[in-house]
């Protein structure tokens, strides 16, 4: 399917106008992964932040190790556990939602009752996989890697590409307006409930989708961190969503181009993030000098 990709970009290595290292057909992959990846997170996270959910994200982003873990278990591929994977991720966000409407417990604090748990689950179910699967393939899953980039990866990218900007286009007014003002949001008859549902859906989908690129460990920074950076300078909410996506995609882009360009021994998650912390601090900056 993306064979005329690769030659295209080894054609353009022959003619000397791309580095060598364009011929590698899994370094396409990972760059079609990225410009997949960025506007998705950049999105999303702008109503993470709006609706102040960060360790919402943190604790699916968790949630995937135990869903690696029993996909492995289970005897899915150790590549590509996706039903477990899947199946685990919505449930345990499905869970999250549930467990909110029926108690009195603050939101953040339930969050963290579910991230622990997530995280201890994972952990315990890991040290036991390691035990049975090359080690490797467990640090690709924490932190992510430009080679495990396959075809599916990019199809299922495609697939939560498609998918959310539909929903963005048609819900995406309702959305944020659920996420600013729920009461102004429940009188004009918008049913705050699904919209809840439907967002922490999402995000299960979306990690997931994401994780083989980033990392269980690092996918929650990347919907957190490009949109907390556009907030310090966007002065409404279109300008926040653009640069969020902006940032978002360039730390991707970078993420995956510069250590492979460097030779740096650093996995394609953590210099994703590395480059999205740079833009945090480049706006932080650049909101001192306008005096805000």
């Amino acid at each position: 399917m993306l064979e005329p990709v690769y030659l295209q970009a080894d054609a353009w290595v022959a003619a000397g106008w791309l580095p060598d290292m364009f011929s590698y057909d899994f370094l396409i992959n990972a760059l079609l992964a990225s410009l997949m990846i960025g506007p998705l997170l950049g999105l999303l996270g702008t109503l993470v932040v709006v609706k102040r959910l960060a360790f919402l994200s943190e604790a699916v982003g968790h949630s995937v190790l135990t869903g690696v873990s029993m996909g492995i278990l289970l005897g899915e591929p150790i590549t590509a556990p996706w039903i477990s994977l899947f199946t685990f991720s919505i449930l345990f966000a499905l869970l999250l939602q549930w467990v909110k409407g029926r108690t009195t417990v603050p939101y953040d604090a339930l969050i963290g009752v579910f991230l622990s748990f997530a995280l201890a689950m994972g952990a315990a179910l890991l040290l036991y996989v390691a035990k049975h699967v090359n080690a490797h393939l467990i640090e690709q899953v924490m932190f992510g890697s430009v080679l495990v980039a396959a075809a599916d990866d990019l199809i299922a990218l495609l697939v939560m590409s498609i998918l959310v900007f539909i929903l963005a286009w048609r819900y995406g007014n309702q959305a944020y307006l659920v996420a600013v003002a729920p009461d102004v949001a429940h009188a004009q008859r918008i049913n705050v409930r699904v919209h809840d549902y439907g967002f922490v859906l999402l995000i299960a989908l979306v990690t997931v989708a994401a994780v083989k690129i980033i990392g269980a460990i690092l996918v929650g920074a990347l919907l957190l961190i490009p949109a907390a950076s556009a907030r310090l300078i966007a002065e409404n909410l279109k300008q926040m969503i653009t640069w969020s996506v902006i940032i978002s995609t360039s730390s991707a882009l970078l993420g995956v181009l510069v250590p492979m360009y460097g030779e740096w021994a650093v996995s394609s998650g953590p210099a994703i993030i590395l480059f999205a912390c740079v833009w945090f601090a480049f706006m932080l900056i650049a909101r001192q000098l306008k005096g805000v």
